[in-house]
């Protein structure tokens, strides 16, 4: 990365939102401000910590609506297990190396950094998918394809056919997720 800290702002391509993250070597938090046709307006805020390879450690999730406010607290021990924070495990979420939450398109970074893939290779992911709102946690099925230096194809592998392709920075960070968001570019509030 190229600062100890960078802010690092997302857009939805439609409707309104936006997500705020900072990020720091190793951890990340963030405030996203979402529309869910089911729950309406919602804030989302996140703090994930992994380790110097990027593999996840834990993630710190609460979403607050009008009618109700959810928290998620996980840990993982970067070998596919999972746990509530202080509780149970999470036997569902076995072989889970990553997390992917929804709506951010950050978490797309973690298998994209751990993975390294060469232009043209496809892998499989098993994924920690979290739901905002409503904050499930299941494990969902995935595959990154490496398009160009800078250009990833996404699919989803649970059976709905939605894949996106994804620009990235020098970091591995989403700079453009097709269809559904865009970063906010550095310069747009005088930041280098």
């Amino acid at each position: 990365m190229k600062a100890p800290c960078r802010t690092i702002c997302w857009t939805p391509k439609k409707g309104v939102g936006l997500e705020h993250l900072l990020l720091r070597e190793r951890a990340a938090d963030s405030v996203v401000l979402a529309f869910d046709d089911t729950h309406g307006p919602f804030r989302l805020t996140y703090r994930l910590n992994w380790e110097d390879s990027w593999q996840l450690r834990d993630a710190e999730l609460v979403v607050a609506t009008d009618r109700f406010t959810r928290s998620l607290d996980l840990q993982t021990d970067g070998k596919g297990h999972w746990r509530h924070r202080g509780g149970a495990d999470i036997e569902d979420l076995d072989g889970c190396l990553d997390i992917d939450i929804w709506p951010t398109p950050f978490t797309n970074t973690f298998p994209i950094r751990r993975a390294l893939l060469e232009v043209g290779e496809r892998r499989q992911f098993r994924m920690a998918w979290i739901c905002a709102p409503e904050l499930t946690v299941q494990a969902q099925a995935q595959a990154y394809t490496r398009l160009a230096d800078r250009l990833y194809l996404f699919e989803a592998l649970d059976g709905s056919g939605f894949a996106a392709e994804l620009s990235v920075d020098e970091d591995c960070i989403v700079l453009d997720y097709a269809g559904l968001f865009r970063r906010v570019p550095d310069d747009a509030w005088g930041s280098t």
